[in-house]
């Protein structure tokens, strides 16, 4: 949610937001809604205070024995008045809120001006991308060769881009969570298993539920849906709650289930594990002081690329434009890894600073003294690593001549084990 002050004060920055980011949103009809009700706020607050002043002379005329009967009829006309105006206010307040919970976040003036990802800015590159002197396999077929995979029963079982981890696939998989935990562990994070369900309220704090209900699953005849991501169980832990300014900043490492439905996936991305409805991941989250945000942001990434260069994964880091951004965030950076068997980069990591969008929307403030003004704490979240997607990037940068995968190095001590 973005502060009320400048929806009022500022509307223009408000339209320009939406320009860059080309998204459709009645903005007019939210600022004639906006002052709408702060008209109708000040009316009703008149028509009570008119209404108490009329009880305090009738109770005067009533105690010195006057005929008090036009002025009560006179009083009972306000009643009216001010009960339907109460009403309207209401639903104008609703009709107001609903409108801005839907309204994106605004944007760092560093993020490139574009209608889509073609206009995001690479930033950096780091690794050799592997070079083989034998005819390269992708994943699918490496792991099928393997018995690593099983998505033809996965899909009898439970439909498409769903699947079995088979064997040695298995821990290597559970190896990435655990290095994963053990090196944010070190950094300094706190480790967090949320719920893998949430209710409605909760996750409307975090997202734009309009726009991310079509792709979770819902919980049919309950008020809760599967968890996309950790970020959004953890963004909403505090919700209603003032933190201590000496605690901050809190970083969490949350690790759990996903499922998603992934509508959108298409081609080969429907085959594999690339894309899929549930995987496992483990996040970063942080809660910082405004002033500290930015610096936060760049330290998110910063271990993130620390994360996949002891794996050695050739990556590079995307700063994602206007027009590619999700509606919560102020700023993106992407880190997208070579995939050998695909030829290409693809999307690993997505590292967001959010401001106090998260925060307004869940009540979540801070306070470095007792009888100090709360201000809004700022949010911002990474995946660390995403298992399927990496176990890609593994499997087919990884791959030997024999048809094995070697163990990227600080994965070998849970596998107790070189090769697969």
């Amino acid at each position: 949610m973005i502060d009320p002050k400048i929806i009022k004060e500022r509307p223009e920055i408000i339209r320009k937001m939406l320009s860059d980011r080309h998204v459709s949103f009645d903005l007019d009809l939210m600022l004639s809604l906006d002052s709408k009700r702060r008209e109708m706020i000040t009316k009703t607050d008149d028509l009570r205070k008119l209404k108490n002043n009329m009880g305090g002379d009738i109770a005067a005329k009533k105690k010195s024995g006057q005929n008090a009967e036009s002025l009560i009829t006179e009083m009972q006309k306000v009643s009216q008045e001010l009960q339907k105006l109460e009403s309207d206010q209401v639903k104008t307040e609703q009709e107001f809120d609903k409108l801005v919970m839907t309204l994106p976040n605004l944007i760092h003036e560093s993020v490139p001006i574009g209608i889509d990802d073609s206009a995001n800015v690479v930033i950096k590159n780091w690794g050799v991308v592997p070079k083989f002197d034998f005819v390269i396999k992708d994943h699918i077929d490496i792991s099928r060769e393997l018995g690593l995979v099983d998505l033809e029963r996965a899909a009898k079982t439970a439909g498409a881009r769903f699947y079995y981890l088979k064997n040695n696939l298995v821990r290597l998989n559970q190896a990435l969570i655990h290095f994963a935990l053990d090196f944010l562990t070190e950094k300094q994070y706190g480790l967090i298993q949320p719920p893998y369900m949430i209710n409605r309220n909760s996750m409307e704090g975090a997202i734009i539920a309009d726009d991310f209900e079509n792709v979770i699953y819902k919980v049919q005849d309950e008020d809760l849906f599967l968890i996309g991501t950790s970020e959004h169980s953890i963004a909403a832990m505090h919700s209603d709650e003032i933190l201590e300014g000496k605690d901050l900043p809190i970083r969490y490492a949350g690790v759990s289930p996903c499922f998603r439905k992934e509508a959108g996936a298409h081609g080969r991305d429907q085959k594999g594990i690339f894309r899929v409805h549930q995987f496992e991941k483990v996040e970063q989250y942080v809660f910082a002081r405004p002033e500290e945000s930015w610096s936060e942001h760049e330290k998110m990434l910063a271990i993130a690329e620390e994360f996949y260069q002891k794996l050695e994964i050739p990556y590079r880091v995307m700063l994602l434009s206007s027009g590619d951004l999700g509606k919560v965030s102020a700023k993106t950076y992407d880190i997208e890894a070579w995939m050998a068997g695909q030829n290409s980069y693809r999307e690993i990591v997505s590292c967001s600073n959010c401001l106090d969008f998260q925060t307004r929307r869940l009540k979540i403030r801070f306070r470095d003294k007792t009888n100090e003004q709360t201000q809004y704490l700022h949010s911002l979240n990474s995946t660390l690593v995403a298992t399927t997607r990496t176990l890609v990037a593994i499997i087919e940068n990884f791959q030997t001549k024999d048809g094995h995968i070697s163990v990227p190095k600080p994965l070998q001590k849970y596998l107790e084990a070189n090769i697969i």
